[in-house]
Formats: structure tokens, sequence, C-alpha cells
């Protein structure tokens, strides 16, 4: 049972470094340049770290509650043939 949690805990990490990857990849087609005034350069690139934090969390949220769920369904079928 503990060892279910190192597990889930270690899946939970990666998926979230994955996905913010990802999104940090997938920002880069966005042109925000237009959207950002002239040397401020820093402050472009935290908010492209931010939006990829965001974006990324917010989908490895997405599939480890579709995890969580998938594993969680066979608990309704104990109650039904009850």
């Amino acid at each position: 049972m503990v060892n279910d949690f190192g597990q889930d805990a270690l899946l939970s990490l990666l998926s979230h470094l994955v996905f913010i990857a990802i999104s940090w990849w997938a920002l880069q087609a966005v042109r925000l340049d237009k959207l950002i005034k002239p040397n401020h350069v820093f402050q472009a690139r935290l908010l492209y770290i931010i939006l990829a934090i965001i974006i990324g969390s917010s989908v490895s949220n997405f599939f480890l509650d579709y995890y969580q769920w998938s594993k969680q369904l066979p608990l309704i079928l104990q109650y039904i043939q009850i």
C-alpha cells in the first residue's frame, strides 16, 4: 500500500515535468513578442515560464485525475454485485 504512494508520487512528478516541457515547446510557436513592450526580455521569458507551468500542470492534473478514476472504476462493480 505504501509502495503505491511512492509510485503515484513519482508518476505525478514525471507527468508534471513532461507536460510542462511540452507546454514550453508548444508556447514557442506563439508570438507573444507582439504583446510585450520592447526591452522587457526578462519579463517575457518569465511570462513564458509561468504560462508553461500553468498549462502543463493543468493538463497533467487532468491526466492524473483520469488515471486515478480509472483505477477506482472497478470499485463500482464491487458495490453493484452486492
